[in-house]
């Protein structure tokens, strides 16, 4: 496994699995600058901040809004703030960025950070593109059925998608496993062929100089013991947290909660949105039997969207950095214990979701409690 190579690589010598350091991949969220698509969806000068800055506490003790410190309301068309996410990100020993990547039948949005990551070979951070391929709907108010553009598949459309991300493999930053670039599908079930779709895609980057791809998807369906996604053409699969299969139960759904909110001992809130225990989650997580595929582990801070979400948002009550290391401490040493040496990988979810409550970067709570948490499970794992 190796973080960089040419457009025709030849495999790293990979070090022993019970010494090397897992490479952590932290996921960024590029949607911190306006665009015109957003301007006309949601107003003039949309950037996700505006989530952010709206929320409200929905109970007492409730961390919201979550509002950033030591970055600030930073605006991704500036090369300072990429730089920053990045010098940050090393010194606390996350190894590369995954860029959510938006592609629309030929269009595509929110590409500017990373074009202009490529085009300037700046910030020197190893990176890779995960292709976010749902529709754009209004989800994030809740409106989940009001489709602003919509995914349309075809096989011209698989072979313009894959050259414009040519450029990007053969960066000599981009993330490679076993020397291949690694490329990830948000959900690949939603393509109307995917054997097809991958096919041409290695295709491609073999008749360019490219080379073998590392192509894998985001695990959100099944229980971890169905279908070898090498039966449809990726690679490797990457777990995908908070894994909403494993949440465990639902808090405040019980009669005496509801009579409790209706004599006003309990916030209304907790009728109108879900309730879970982070902790609670991580413990069935850790427990969950890993698939006989190829698979990576990903761990998550926290999750809570009601910033984004008036009604039906999820909250997982009761996160912390120490719950959080915890969990990142166990990947890691599942990682070191039972993955081959070229796949040492572990995704964390997410760097920067500010308005999902789901961040590594500092905010005015908790400072850089969740980075140093993750700087200290790799220091444990080093001593383990």
């Amino acid at each position: 496994m190796t973080t960089s190579g040419t457009s025709a690589p030849s495999r790293p010598s990979a070090p022993s699995a019970s010494t090397q350091q897992p490479l952590l991949i932290s996921i960024v969220l590029p949607q911190f600058h306006p665009i015109p698509e957003n301007d006309a969806w949601w107003g003039k000068g949309f950037t996700e901040w505006r989530n952010v800055v709206k929320a409200q506490p929905l109970y007492k003790g409730h961390h919201q809004p979550q509002l950033p410190s030591d970055l600030g309301f930073y605006d991704l068309r500036l090369p300072q703030a990429r730089a920053a996410q990045a010098e940050l990100a090393r010194e606390y020993g996350i190894g590369g960025f995954c860029y959510y990547h938006y592609w629309f039948h030929g269009r595509r949005l929110l590409e500017q950070p990373v074009e202009a990551i490529r085009a300037s070979g700046q910030p020197d951070f190893p990176y890779c593109l995960a292709w976010a391929n749902e529709n754009w709907t209004r989800a994030w108010n809740g409106r989940d059925r009001e489709v602003l553009m919509a995914q349309r598949y075809s096989p011209e459309d698989n072979e313009a998608h894959i050259r414009t991300l040519l450029p990007h493999f053969r960066d000599a930053r981009y993330i490679r496993i076993d020397g291949k670039p690694l490329f990830v599908v948000y959900k690949a079930d939603q393509l109307p062929d995917p054997q097809a779709t991958f096919g041409r895609w290695r295709e491609i980057a073999r008749e360019e100089g490219v080379g073998e791809l590392m192509l894998a998807q985001f695990e959100w369906s099944g229980d971890g013991s169905g279908t070898d996604v090498r039966a449809v053409g990726l690679d490797l699969s990457i777990e995908f947290a908070p894994d909403w299969r494993h949440l465990g139960g639902q808090h405040y759904t019980g009669w005496k909660s509801r009579l409790a909110m209706q004599l006003g001992l309990l916030p209304k809130a907790f009728g109108r949105h879900s309730f879970y225990d982070y902790q609670r989650m991580v413990d069935r997580v850790m427990a969950k039997p890993a698939p006989a595929y190829p698979f990576l582990r990903c761990v998550s801070p926290g999750f809570d969207n009601s910033a984004r979400r008036p009604k039906g948002a999820t909250v997982l009550m009761n996160s912390s950095p120490d719950a959080y290391r915890r969990w990142l401490e166990s990947a890691l040493l599942w990682t070191r214990t039972h993955q081959p040496a070229d796949r040492q990988v572990v995704f964390i979810n997410a760097w920067n979701e500010w308005a999902e409550g789901n961040h590594l970067e500092p905010d005015t709570r908790h400072g850089r409690a969740y980075l140093e948490a993750t700087r200290d499970a790799l220091l444990t794992l080093r001593d383990h």
